[in-house]
């Protein structure tokens, strides 16, 4: 996930890439490369001897989990070396440049050292999991792949460290006030001084999980609770059954996007919808939402489109504002629609049927959509010479596209037929993107571009992983402090009305998406507000949508509001003019917040009708 522009300059040392480290970073690259590709082949290779045979590879799916573990630290690991951690871009942006390289080494120094201490707590767990002797699969030891975490921050802490200054004094320093943290949190009788640490860290641009796995961790040992508890938490999930979704949906959305689907589903649309004023608008919004549906990453969208779309808006006599603003805000919609990740992820967290959750998000993105491209066209200048329709373009176009058209059927199809998992239907949308973008149209070079590409959607993936299991950390022990049941209780004796208690709810989720990225967001919040919402009479799969619906708007909120920064970084604007843009977006989906919240027919009644 690139840092934008104007985020404070924490992780600005050239890439490692360049001088003897290159051939061990191509080898971590190559590894990420092929541990995606297995986890691609597996369940493919699992349907067809099913098929046919009627057997199957031995312990294909936990396999596949395992492969998520692996790629979740090595491309967490890869992160930290281009310095891509996700990290939010805060006060650094006004410390006086004299002061950069300090608040550079503190904020590295204190990341080093909540991920110094993660590592020795991951090789406790892998210590205790070696005694237990279990394996995974044809004799190899569940261990052996478990060793990758202790190891993987390893790497990560020395990376980050590293990366905290490029001369040696800096470097001193950052290790300075990582050994001062960890005295601190050693010989203080309270948490709080560490915490407030840990969230100015945060602030100055250290990466995210450190404040969550801080957080967990400081919790845990105030309770005399073993810390190996928190890598166990990070090893649960990423060896849940439903997790593999989330890469393997992500790696078909990179290949789409680094291929030529984009400008080909540009001219399907244009030749289809120009004749008509907002024709663009309505382009722009319907592509936006579909490629972040599929990468999990609305930032890569806007950096992969932006450059497509904004010269189309202009063609049209857009205003450059209003482009921007439709751009940043269309990439936000890919939330709500399937097979979107935070979708697989909230059904996870929530223990729903994934199919229910995709199934009904599918109105409510409809609703959220049609408001953004009816502003859009609404916006667009009046008098705009439409594009005469051109038959013959538009069959041109279509046959040109006709694979990438297609990938619905390919995605919605294994999910309805019920003949495969949801794991293997991501497995097959993965594949079918591969083969339409290097073997049909040939966009992507299999030896140049596909191990460059797998490599960039395994940093991703491993950045947004690595925040999950730390969240989940802190979480769990939430649950098991009772605190959900405290919360609950406590909103029941202040609110009785459910219209009441989804009014607040919605300003509630409004502020935790402006200041918590999305995925953070699910894996903290929703523990605690399935339980309240059950008590208000609230089905858990309507207040998942309701809950994203929110966090697509705090994509588009200060100060985390991450499409704001992408934008930025895109267009080469000032973050208050990017965010100026957005407003009038904002406030249409807001009214469409508001209706999916009070209207539950809009979520509830396509999984009613198809799922009987």
């Amino acid at each position: 996930m690139p840092r934008p522009a104007d985020s404070p300059p924490i992780y600005d040392a050239p890439s490692e890439r360049a001088g003897p480290w290159w051939r061990v970073h191509r080898t971590e690259d190559t590894v990420l490369s092929l541990v995606l590709a297995a986890m691609v082949l597996l369940p493919v290779l699992e349907i067809a001897l099913r098929s046919t045979l009627s057997v199957g590879v031995a312990n294909a799916a936990a396999l596949v989990q395992h492969g998520v573990l692996l790629v979740g630290m090595l491309g967490a690991a890869v992160a930290a070396r281009e310095g891509r951690l996700l990290s939010i871009a805060g006060l650094g942006r006004w410390v006086p440049e004299r002061w950069h390289r300090v608040h550079r080494a503190a904020a590295g120094g204190l990341a080093m050292a909540v991920t110094g201490v993660l590592a020795r707590a991951a090789w406790d767990f892998v210590s205790v999991e070696r005694e237990g002797g279990n394996l995974l699969a044809y004799g190899v030891p569940v261990w052996w792949v478990e060793a990758v975490m202790p190891a993987g921050f390893a790497l990560i802490a020395l990376r980050l460290w590293i990366r905290s200054g490029e001369r040696f004094a800096d470097r001193a320093l950052s290790l300075a006030v990582a050994a001062g943290l960890l005295g601190v949190a050693t010989l203080s009788s309270t948490a709080t001084p560490v915490i407030a640490l840990l969230a100015l860290a945060v602030l100055l641009g250290a990466p995210v999980f450190v404040v969550l796995g801080g957080i967990a961790l400081l919790l845990f040992a105030g309770d005399d609770l073993p810390l190996a508890a928190i890598p166990l938490n990070h090893y649960q999930l990423t060896v849940n059954p439903s997790l593999p979704a989330i890469p393997l949906f992500t790696l078909a959305g990179y290949f789409l996007a680094e291929g030529g689907a984009p400008a080909r589903l540009i001219r399907v649309f244009r030749a289809l919808f120009g004749r008509f004023r907002g024709g663009a608008a309505l382009v722009t919004v319907l592509l936006t939402a579909f490629f972040t549906s599929f990468t999990g990453a609305s930032g890569v969208t806007i950096l992969a489109l932006g450059g497509l779309l904004m010269p189309l808006l202009q063609g049209v006599r857009y205003p450059a504002r209003a482009g921007i603003g439709l751009i940043t805000s269309g990439c936000s919609l890919g939330v709500l629609i399937p097979p979107a990740l935070p979708l697989i992820l909230y059904a996870i967290i929530a223990r729903q049927p994934i199919e229910t959750m995709l199934l009904a998000a599918v109105v409510p993105a409809a609703v959220m959509t049609t408001m953004l491209v009816l502003l859009g066209i609404w916006r667009q200048p009046k008098d705009t010479a439409p594009t005469p329709f051109d038959p013959a373009e538009a069959l041109a176009a279509l046959k040109a596209a006709k694979w990438e058209l297609a990938i619905p059927l390919v995605t919605f199809g294994g999910l309805a037929s019920g003949l495969v998992t949801p794991t293997e239907t991501a497995a097959l949308t993965a594949l079918y993107g591969f083969v339409v973008e290097v073997l049909i149209y040939r966009d992507l070079s299999l030896t140049r571009d596909v191990p460059r590409v797998m490599a960039e959607c395994g940093l991703l993936v491993g950045g947004i992983i690595l925040i999950l299991g730390m969240a989940l950390g802190f979480t769990n022990y939430l649950i098991d402090a009772q605190i959900a049941d405290q919360v609950s209780e406590w909103v029941q004796a202040s609110i009785a009305s459910p219209w009441v208690f989804l009014l607040a709810l919605n300003a509630l989720l409004l502020l935790v998406g402006a200041f918590m990225d999305i995925y953070s967001a699910i894996i903290v919040v929703t523990p605690l507000i399935v339980p309240i919402g059950l008590a208000f009479g609230v089905h858990p799969v309507h207040l998942g949508v309701i809950f994203l619906a929110n966090m697509e708007l705090g994509f588009l909120t200060p100060p985390v509001g991450m499409n704001l920064f992408f934008a930025s970084y895109r267009f080469g604007k000032p973050i208050g003019e990017v965010a100026r843009a957005v407003l009038p977006a904002l406030a249409v989906l807001v009214v469409g917040v508001l209706l999916i919240t009070y209207i539950p027919a809009f979520s509830m009644w396509l999984p009613g009708v198809l799922l009987r």
